[in-house]
């Protein structure tokens, strides 16, 4: 078994990522906590690529993921494209599937063939493609019985197109987390760990790793067992005192935890 590696989803800090000096100042506090692997998402987009390409080496930091919207995958698949080859970068997720592309089965399996095209596209380009779930891509779409995560896994190339599971979402769409994982063997490189309390409405408050329900030891070894390369700390929102720092810091405590198990 081999073991994963940790870091952070940017997303996480989002706020402290919109400028390069944020950016920079991030990296260097991520690194400075002995985080060299990360994943790009919702970082300024004034950045450059270069620009990006000089922090990541100034803080001897690797990207092993980015979030990309659905719209920039359509329009500026070139520019993306010749962005990750600057910043080193071999992996290029989608983290949301528009509302009005899952209206129906019909509508959702002729996304699926589209992002399928660009799967290809990316392969053909040395890049992969991953898509990021919530806890909808498991409800039955109209018009059938199969859902969008039925359609990713049965109407999708194996070899172009993977997966970045959230575990977190996968427990608040009904299902056990390390056990889907292990549907996704050989379609993952990086997953997101994630943990929450249900609100009263059944709905996600997400915390710090280890303060939820979600069993994340369980999918540590599941992770292990399926030798999955990266495991990216990711929380939304409902940082501990609102520092999303603090909480980045405490759910690092916990992943460490988990590598000395």
């Amino acid at each position: 078994m081999k073991e994963p590696i940790t870091g952070v989803q940017l997303y996480t800090l989002r706020d402290f990522t919109q400028t390069e000096p944020e950016l920079d100042a991030t990296l260097a506090r991520l690194s400075a906590w002995g985080v060299h692997d990360v994943q790009f998402s919702a970082i300024g987009a004034q950045i450059t690529p270069q620009q990006q390409k000089a922090l990541l080496e100034k803080h001897n930091m690797r990207v092993c993921i980015t979030h990309q919207s659905y719209e920039r995958l359509c329009n500026a698949l070139p520019e993306v494209i010749e962005a990750h080859k600057i910043i080193g970068c071999d992996s290029i997720g989608l983290g949301w599937t528009p509302e009005e592309c899952r209206t129906s089965l019909a509508v959702a399996r002729d996304y699926v063939k589209k992002l399928g095209k660009i799967a290809e596209t990316l392969h053909e380009n040395g890049l992969r493609f991953s898509y990021h779930n919530h806890d909808f891509e498991f409800t039955p779409l109209s018009g059938g019985n199969e859902t969008l995560m039925d359609l990713f896994l049965n109407e999708t190339d194996p070899q172009t197109f993977s997966f970045i599971p959230d575990v977190a979402w996968i427990q608040v769409a009904g299902l056990d987390p390390a056990q889907f994982l292990r549907k996704l063997s050989g379609r993952v490189k990086v997953v997101h760990f994630k943990d929450y309390v249900p609100k009263a409405d059944g709905r996600p408050q997400f915390v710090s790793l280890g303060r939820g329900v979600v069993n994340l030891s369980a999918c540590f070894d599941a992770c292990r067992a399926l030798e999955f390369p990266y495991v990216m700390y990711e929380q939304d929102d409902g940082w501990t005192n609102g520092d999303p720092f603090e909480a980045a810091e405490e759910s690092l405590a916990f992943l460490e935890t988990l590598h000395q198990k």
